[in-house]
């Protein structure tokens, strides 16, 4: 009796270990770590959720996008998003990329108009 109670121990901590190692590689804060780090384009965000930022790496700069509420007409959507990003990591972008990364959240919020802080929105008026 005590060999299949110990058995079904086993059985439950390997589960548990199969279980945590799954929800690791799984978890969505890890792959925007992983593209960060290997320089590729991921978006993160949580739609249904308004009051979360959002978070997209491209090119290895890491953005977060704060949305904001507003009404339209009939009903709330996302009206505005303020950009953020560390300025020191920005070497290297032109135009384009900030055109993509606009594009890709025009994709998800279509409503939504995108407000940079200084320098980029300085940048982004001489082009």
């Amino acid at each position: 009796m005590l060999v299949y109670i110990f058995r079904l121990l086993l059985i439950a901590i390997a589960v548990i270990f199969v279980y945590s190692i799954v929800t690791y590689f799984m978890h969505p804060n890890r792959k925007l770590q992983k593209a960060h780090e290997t320089k590729q384009f991921y978006f993160l965000d949580d739609e249904k959720n308004v009051r979360k930022n959002f978070q997209l790496t491209y090119k290895g700069v890491l953005f977060e996008g704060e949305k904001y509420l507003s009404a339209t007409q009939g009903s709330f959507s996302v009206e505005h998003i303020y950009m953020k990003a560390e300025k020191h990591d920005l070497q290297g972008f032109d135009h384009d990329d900030f055109h993509f990364i606009e594009q890709e959240i025009g994709l998800r919020y279509p409503k939504a108009q995108m407000i940079w802080p200084s320098p980029i929105k300085e940048f982004l008026r001489k082009h």
